[in-house]
């Protein structure tokens, strides 16, 4: 039994060893810091800056498009307005009907008329007088004369109900053969009578890209005004963004650095906790065991007593072993000395506690490990195994660990119930943020951290943490 008490004081006394550690760090250096962080910003700004110079060059292209389009319309009315005063004001007044007898005279007033208007006006191309059965009484090209072609039902509602008509001239109509060599026209058509009250068609054919002049004028006169709004806006915006976004991300770094200081303290806490628990609770446990055993053995203690107090110091032994387990959770033993491989041991110990089959593979370990990299798998596999001893069910567990090619990788894998990400997401909201935090702390050392799980499929983590 002295035997029994020695060795649980020496478990204790090799706890109080493992129980004090440095802290670990984490950093990659206040230079390499702010250059991230500048980059970060740029990043940013830039990103900012290409969407505002889309949103004007979208805003640019639907001005020029509705713009263009008012111009249109607007050069449309135009032209009606010039057709309607050449046909009903200038035209009808000398408009008699021998014109449509061939009358050389009452032919010349109208070409007189005509001809004025084509000097004073380049966009127009042509005129055609039509009589309602279709023949050109008089044009201004004097082949189409006497010409006879019948009237579509556009023209005969124009004729019938007063209107004025407007669209793009269909030059592969016979009627418009000597037309075609001027390029796409505007036609417009609008009834005049004569003075003998017959009615006819006049007919007047612009050059289209007098339209077309008319909407790239409105868009030159929007343009400037919207497209420069908006430029001068985005020069304005970039500054304040950039100032945001360097405000944003110093704030960033101000909580990175708080949550940081956190952890230290809260390693330093738990080191302190488990160097009292060690120094206080464990050794006076394991001098009650010692006691226990001597008691057990003294010559005037019955045999019900003595075995009595065996049993009394086995359970004492086992809430050493216990204490134990629970001081390599609070605070692993030191890395740098012991090796991860110990540590993670260590670590196992609690799980084979609970009937849960272990199995560890460090055989991969090609390359030594720095205390902050090993610390950081330590802590990996710390959150890793509490998530399968409190959640997963698994009846095995099994840690590889490696190291190669500049990269260190921990792999935890179990046979437990598995997760979903929609658990995962509700977990975070309600204040569980052990998978979260650890996956800042593996980014924060330029690593990643990978959690593979579907329910009833058990649960794969990965972590894969840069050597350097």
């Amino acid at each position: 039994m002295r035997s029994s008490s020695a060795s649980a004081l020496s478990q204790a006394a090799s706890e109080g060893g493992s129980a004090r550690r440095p802290t670990r760090r984490l950093s990659r250096g206040r230079g390499a810091d702010d250059n991230t962080a500048r980059w970060l910003v740029a990043k940013e700004v830039g990103q900012f800056t290409l969407a505002g110079l889309i949103a004007v060059a979208i805003v640019g292209f639907a001005t020029n498009v509705a713009s263009r389009r008012i111009g249109e319309r607007e050069a449309i009315v135009d032209a009606r307005t010039s057709a309607l005063v050449l046909g009903q004001r200038q035209v009808e007044p000398v408009l008699t009907d021998p014109l449509a007898t061939g009358d050389e005279a009452a032919r010349q007033k109208v070409h007189n008329i005509v001809q004025k208007a084509m000097d004073e006006d380049a966009s127009l191309v042509r005129v055609k007088i039509w009589s309602r059965d279709g023949i050109i009484v008089y044009s201004d090209e004097p082949k189409l004369e006497k010409l006879h072609f019948p009237l579509d039902q556009e023209e005969i509602a124009a004729l019938d109900g007063s209107l004025i008509e407007a669209d793009v001239s269909d030059l592969s109509k016979p009627e418009n053969e000597y037309e075609r060599g001027a390029g796409k026209l505007l036609e417009i058509y609008l009834p005049i009578d004569s003075t003998g009250h017959q009615r006819y068609l006049f007919e007047a054919y612009y050059r289209y890209d007098r339209v077309a002049r008319s909407g790239s004028r409105v868009w030159r006169s929007f343009a400037p005004t919207s497209i420069g709004a908006l430029i001068a806006l985005q020069l304005v915006q970039v500054p304040l963004a950039w100032s945001l976004a360097r405000r944003l991300r110093e704030r960033q770094r101000e909580r990175e650095g708080l949550l940081r200081r956190a952890l230290e303290a809260s390693d330093s806490e738990r080191r302190r906790i488990a160097s009292d628990l060690h120094d206080g609770v464990v050794q006076d446990l394991a001098g009650v065991a010692f006691g226990l055993s001597g008691a057990a053995r003294a010559d005037d203690v019955s045999p019900g007593s003595a075995g009595l107090l065996d049993r009394a110091a086995t359970d004492v032994r086992g809430s050493i072993k216990s204490l134990r387990s629970l001081l390599v959770e609070i605070y692993p033993p030191n890395l740098h000395q012991e090796g991860l491989e110990t540590a993670l041991t260590d670590l196992l110990a609690r799980a084979r506690g609970r009937n849960i089959a272990t199995e560890l593979d460090a055989s991969g370990l090609e390359e030594e490990l720095s205390e902050p990299v090993a610390g950081l798998l330590y802590r990996s596999a710390q959150e890793a195994l509490r998530n399968v001893l409190k959640h997963a069910r698994a009846s095995t567990v099994s840690v590889k660990v490696s190291a190669s090619d500049g990269v260190a990788t921990l792999d935890v894998t179990d046979d437990g119930e598995g997760f979903d990400a929609e658990s995962v997401e509700r977990t975070t909201k309600t204040g569980h943020f052990g998978l979260q935090g650890l996956s800042d702390l593996v980014s924060d050392a330029g690593g990643t951290l990978e959690v593979h799980s579907a329910p009833s499929r058990g649960t794969h983590m990965r972590v894969e943490v840069p050597l350097a």
